[in-house]
């Protein structure tokens, strides 16, 4: 059994509470809200970090390298992923 541990009380004016509980779907705590916004932060900066080290990698290569995308082809191209999904879209 793993042992729990407490986050510091949150101090926050009556405006933020009352949206917060605006907030919660049928049967959610206060609570569990707050403890599932900590969760999905946690997962949201960890993708930031990985996010911002293969876009270092990718700079390190290229210079090492000396292959470069420009910035033309590199629009060329997400134009034609954005075209493939709409197409996958619309078939749906």
């Amino acid at each position: 059994m793993t042992k729990t541990s407490t986050i510091p009380p949150l101090r926050v004016n009556e405006e933020v509470r009352a949206a917060a509980e605006a907030a919660l779907m049928e049967g959610e705590t206060l609570s569990g809200f707050v403890l599932e916004a900590i969760q999905f932060n946690i997962q949201r900066r960890a993708m930031q970090q990985e996010f911002v080290a293969r876009g270092l990698a990718a700079r390190d290569e290229a210079r090492k390298t000396g292959k470069y995308i420009s910035a033309d082809e590199m629009l060329a191209g997400l134009d034609k992923t954005l075209a493939r999904s709409r197409k996958a879209a619309a078939r749906k």
